[in-house]
């Protein structure tokens, strides 16, 4: 049997073991919300680098597609738009028509022999394949990094910490184009 002193130990050991785990939780949790935040960054930095790449595309282009002023007005006008956008939801709605129009440009591109030969508009094309595979891997880093935070928010005990300190779950980048679920075809 405890004496009075042997209680107060067991109880003072029961709550530093009590305060290191919440301090661990918290502390896991704080670090995989900055990965999160962090995944997103590579997201944007690969965005950005396909936005920086696009009015390359279109003025090398422009000159032999003079009948495809409304695809190349669109392309801008979505490149626009995906860079106003904000949060991942938003930003990922308007990628994805961007990713749809640039599909569609690259198809377009065909129809123009000379623009296929043109060394600015290969290395051009060459560099947006390469862009547009960064990107798919920063989504998959994301939405990988998004659910081991969300499934950390969920889970026994952890979800305790997290709804006491509004630890709330991160959206998913999402592909919402049928158009952008097909792969940008490059063909010289």
């Amino acid at each position: 049997m405890l004496g009075g002193g042997g209680v107060l130990i067991a109880l003072l050991v029961v709550g530093v073991v009590a305060v290191l785990w919440f301090v661990g939780v918290y502390n896991g949790l704080v670090r995989l919300r900055n990965q999160v935040k962090n995944a997103w960054s590579q997201i944007d930095v690969q965005l950005k680098r396909r936005h920086d790449l696009i009015p390359n595309l279109v003025e090398t282009a422009k000159g032999y597609m003079k009948h495809e002023r409304e695809l190349l007005e669109g392309i801008a006008k979505a490149r626009s738009n995906a860079q106003a956008a904000s949060g991942v939801k938003e930003q990922s709605a308007a990628e994805g028509i961007l990713g749809g129009l640039l599909t569609k440009f690259m198809a377009v591109v065909e129809n123009y022999p000379e623009l296929k030969a043109n060394q600015n508009m290969m290395a051009l094309q060459e560099e947006l394949t390469s862009t547009e595979n960064k990107i798919a891997f920063a989504r998959q880093f994301y939405n990988d990094t998004v659910m081991r935070y969300n499934n950390k928010i969920e889970v026994v005990p952890s979800n305790i910490v997290a709804g006491m300190f509004n630890f709330d779950q991160e959206e998913f980048f999402e592909v919402e184009s049928l158009e952008e679920r097909q792969p940008v075809k490059v063909q010289f």
